[in-house]
């Protein structure tokens, strides 16, 4: 047999073995929770007067993307600036956020259901809304006080990332080296009173040494709430081999961030060498005010924003899918699950994965790569609903 006849063969083979019939996406997705764990749309609706029942030409999220992308659940970010606000301020802006979160969900009834635990998800699932929830994203909000962590945990808030780029009093950051690396005694304080809550303990961000002094000192499984793959993107806030198999080994969860600096070896360099784009984008941040008329912001950064992806295009879907399935791989399948980080990476992610809409397209992925059904469940969201139990169920032991 010629050996171009033999090649076509080989490749139709393939080609056969990994054709997905969308039928099988669709019915996957109709018994599925989908739940997304990073999402920072809360800055636009805060500063923007964002609308989530309306369909935007812009951004991640919003209600009829959300309904194509078959979720069930979202975590909105409470985010803050490390830099830019001192603690005080943080807490006022998270508080601002918080309301603002609270308030855009009771707006729209008919599709977004507030929810606090797995059970709550499951049952606005049931009822054909979308879950929303919150997580805080940095412990620089809490200003080293127990008293407001347990504020934000009555208003609603269900994790919090322990630190973000810059380290706290009490828990060193994978972004910026602090006179502690780990944590210090009241940082296990901290950890011990999310136990004691039922707040899921989240590492993204957090430097090496507080993520194992986060697993020692945390009696409930703790999660990554968008965290990629150290071992395929070197990135100090991706995890390694070793923190995946750590953290899975304490029943955790590793959510896989979409952003692309966190998935390509070699986006990060890329990124940081538009100097053009970043000077822009310095000079904007340095006259939007704190608090007040921020609306002006967001569509400025959105214009620097697709300067920036007309010059560096998007790597493949392919990269993320290799993501999950070295983590996958590494921890094992019941500890992987969706942590995007939509509306909060620059607008930088993958060809076919640019909004939540986009999900079909890696449940394809996934099933193009061999995973079952089931498999693909858990990591939709079943992992999550897991985890939130298991802290639930530790949570009602220390009571």
């Amino acid at each position: 047999m010629p050996r171009l006849l033999v090649c076509c063969l080989l490749a139709g083979a393939a080609l056969a073995q990994t054709r997905v019939d969308p039928g099988r996406v669709e019915r996957l997705l109709d018994r599925a929770v989908v739940i997304d764990l990073h999402d920072d749309t809360t800055q636009m609706i805060v500063d923007e007067g964002y609308n989530l029942a309306e369909s935007h030409r812009f951004g991640q999220i919003d209600i009829p993307r959300m309904r194509t992308g078959h979720v069930g659940g979202i975590f909105f970010s409470i985010w803050t600036d490390s830099e830019r606000y001192t603690p005080t301020e943080s807490i006022r802006r998270a508080l601002d956020q918080i309301d603002a979160v609270r308030r855009e969900t009771a707006r729209h009834p008919a599709d977004l259901e507030m929810a606090a635990t797995a059970a709550g998800i499951t049952a606005a699932h049931d009822h054909g809304r979308i879950a929303a929830l919150m997580g805080v994203e940095g412990g620089g909000m809490i200003d080293s006080d127990l008293a407001v962590l347990r504020t934000y945990f009555q208003l609603g808030v269900r994790y919090m990332t322990l630190t973000h780029t810059t380290a706290t009093p009490w828990a060193g950051s994978s972004g910026k080296p602090a006179d502690h690396d780990g944590l210090t005694d009241f940082g296990k304080d901290v950890v011990h009173e999310m136990n004691r809550l039922g707040m899921m303990v989240d590492i993204s961000h957090v430097s090496d040494k507080t993520f194992y002094d986060a697993l020692e000192a945390s009696t409930a499984p703790i999660i990554a709430s968008h965290s990629s793959c150290r071992s395929i993107a070197p990135a100090p806030r991706n995890m390694t081999d070793d923190m995946i198999r750590a953290l899975a080994k304490k029943g955790g969860v590793m959510h896989i961030n979409y952003y692309e600096g966190f998935l390509d070896a070699g986006f990060a360099d890329r990124f940081k060498a538009l100097n053009a784009e970043q000077a822009l984008e310095d000079a904007l941040d340095a006259r939007t005010p704190k608090f007040g008329d921020r609306s002006a912001a967001g569509p400025e950064e959105r214009r620097i924003n697709a300067q920036r992806t007309a010059k560096l295009g998007r790597i493949p879907l392919s990269r993320l899918l290799d993501h999950f399935e070295h983590a996958i791989k590494v921890g094992g399948i019941d500890h992987v699950g969706l942590g995007s980080d939509f509306d909060g990476a620059s607008d930088q992610f993958p060809e076919g994965m640019e909004d939540i809409s986009k999900i079909p397209n890696l449940v394809r992925g996934l099933m193009e790569r061999g995973y079952s059904d089931e498999d693909i469940l858990k990591v939709l969201g079943g992992n999550t609903l897991r985890v939130m139990r298991e802290v639930e169920q530790t949570a009602v032991r220390a009571k």
